[in-house]
């Protein structure tokens, strides 16, 4: 498997990377724990958590996820190979929230406790916030860095015109650059990516791991009509693809699926991956069949006509 530099943080890594949103959530510890021996055995890396995995969930004040991909290494698994992505700046609840120096580096110190290690490969504002100086953030961020506690830092759900700002900002007082960005992107929603932001990454030489590449399961091919969702836990995250547009991708997507001898999931991955600016989506499983499925995406090569009418219909 031929891997993919994360911009200029000197990590290398496969074009595939886990999401660990649901370790301690939809996935429980024995199922979480297994996914991540197998996402490894298959010779991927990088794991993607947040300190806010999973606050949502009754009784679980945040650092859930952390705690399990910590409890795997605490097992046995080998620090090595994996590649520890997590990130800070969304509402812990009584912990607080926000990108101000303070709490990035009491945020950093828990989550580093949590994962039961002495760095964090990549560290990533979670979103931005606008009652911080993006200066005071990345003072932070250097902090960490100088102190050996995180390798890269990176930038999640940040517009163009923000990203530029804290890039020049790095340059102008020598601080560590955001490495990459985390964005929204897949078939159905194109436009959180695509244009300035993009042509910025490209630019500045920016990793790309972007997440939802699945749209909430919709592009699964599951949920066809509205009677698919109804009573579901996803219903009103996919409810709003299920017109015209969103039924003509999956159309397209079966017919490219149908002659590859893949899945409507693999291919609507593949897709991603073969984007420009991308290193790797973050897809998240809750069992070995469904990651099975999904770590075999990385396999598919789309050839040229796939691509272009994968892009006219989803354009």
């Amino acid at each position: 498997m031929k891997k993919r530099r994360l911009g200029s943080t000197g990590i290398e890594i496969a074009p595939l990377a886990l999401g660990g949103n649901v370790f301690g959530w939809t996935a429980d510890e024995a199922t979480s724990l297994s996914l991540i021996d197998r996402f490894v055995e298959r010779g991927f890396s990088l794991i993607d958590t947040a300190d806010v995995y999973s606050t949502w969930v009754d009784g679980h004040s945040g650092g859930e996820s952390e705690s399990i991909l910590g409890l795997w290494l605490k097992r046995g698994g080998a620090r090595e190979k994996i590649v520890i992505a997590t990130k800070v700046g969304m509402d812990m609840k009584s912990f607080g929230k926000g990108l101000s120096k303070a709490h990035i580096l009491r945020s950093a110190d828990a989550s580093l406790k949590r994962l039961g290690v002495d760095q964090i490969d990549l560290y990533q504002a979670h979103i931005d916030d606008a009652y911080v100086p993006l200066e005071e953030t990345l003072e932070a961020f250097a902090l960490l860095v100088e102190a050996g506690k995180v390798r890269a830092i990176g930038a999640s759900n940040f517009v163009a015109p923000r990203l530029a700002e804290a890039l020049a900002i790095s340059e102008a007082k020598g601080f560590p650059r955001f490495a990459c960005l985390q964005p929204h992107y897949h078939l159905a929603n194109r436009s959180l990516f695509e244009g300035p932001l993009r042509r910025l990454c490209l630019d500045e030489g920016l990793g790309v791991l972007s997440y939802y590449a699945l749209a909430g399961g919709f592009l699964t091919g599951k949920y066809r009509k509205e009677s698919d969702v109804a009573g579901k836990a996803r219903a009103q995250t996919v409810a709003h693809y299920l017109d015209p547009r969103g039924l003509d991708i999956l159309a397209e997507i079966d017919k490219i699926a149908a002659r590859l001898d893949a899945t409507p999931a693999q291919i609507a991955i593949a897709w991603v991956m073969a984007q420009p600016g991308i290193t790797a989506p973050i897809v998240s499983a809750t069992s070995l069949a469904q990651l099975e499925e999904i770590l075999q995406s990385a396999e598919i090569s789309l050839d040229r006509a796939a691509l272009d009418r994968l892009d006219r219909i989803s354009a």
